[in-house]
């Protein structure tokens, strides 16, 4: 071994040797948050609180939209008039009559003018128990989130990720969320515009 080999060699059992002694720390201490995140997680088995016992009693369906799987409310059971084939029972145009009584009185269509659509863009005629979409494909009533996604995309895929609408019970998994329907009324969507609430000064000022 000659001069310089030796000098590296003596650097080297010095560098291991600082390396070793370095490393020596007290408990819970932590060279870096990565450090830290991986021990206090090693023996890390998930938490304890479900939303399991909130949602007793409500009738849920599991879908999966956008790579996300969770639940929503089973819908049909909630409207009233349905089967719609119970009254449904021939084509339209041979139910529709001037001596019999406007069915449906009470829903006024404000959810976009009459040459962009009318009842029979969303209803299916030849099947009223479904909705259809824009191709014709039938969509359950318990499915109707397809049929508002075909034109509200940006909601869908915020909705579908937990952005946009609200949670069923509680906020811990499993997850279980609204749909459009549960929310917005699909024949008139929008929210009447509100004021903020006032604050009052003079109430506060008599208080006092």
């Amino acid at each position: 071994m000659n001069y310089y080999q030796h000098i590296k060699l003596i650097v080297s059992f010095f560098c291991i040797a600082f390396l070793i002694t370095s490393c020596k720390h007290k408990e819970d201490e932590y060279h870096s948050i990565t450090d830290k995140i991986e021990a206090k997680s090693k023996d890390y088995h998930g938490v304890s609180i479900s939303s399991e016992k909130y949602l007793e009693g409500i009738k849920t369906i599991e879908v999966t939209e956008n790579g996300q799987t969770f639940l929503i409310p089973e819908r049909k059971g909630k409207i009233k008039s349905f089967a719609c084939t119970e009254c449904h029972n021939k084509p339209l145009h041979q139910m529709q009559s001037k001596e019999q009584k406007k069915a449906h009185w009470n829903i006024k269509m404000n959810h976009a003018d009459d040459t962009t659509m009318n009842c029979t863009t969303c209803h299916d005629g030849n099947n009223p128990d479904n909705l259809k979409s824009l191709t014709d494909k039938s969509i359950d009533f318990n499915l109707s989130y397809k049929l508002c996604s075909q034109c509200h995309q940006k909601q869908y895929k915020d909705w579908a990720g937990g952005a946009h609408g609200k949670r069923i019970e509680s906020w811990a998994s499993p997850r279980a969320s609204m749909t459009c329907v549960n929310c917005h009324n699909p024949h008139s969507p929008g929210f009447h515009t509100k004021w903020p609430a006032r604050f009052n000064t003079q109430k506060i000022k008599e208080r006092k």
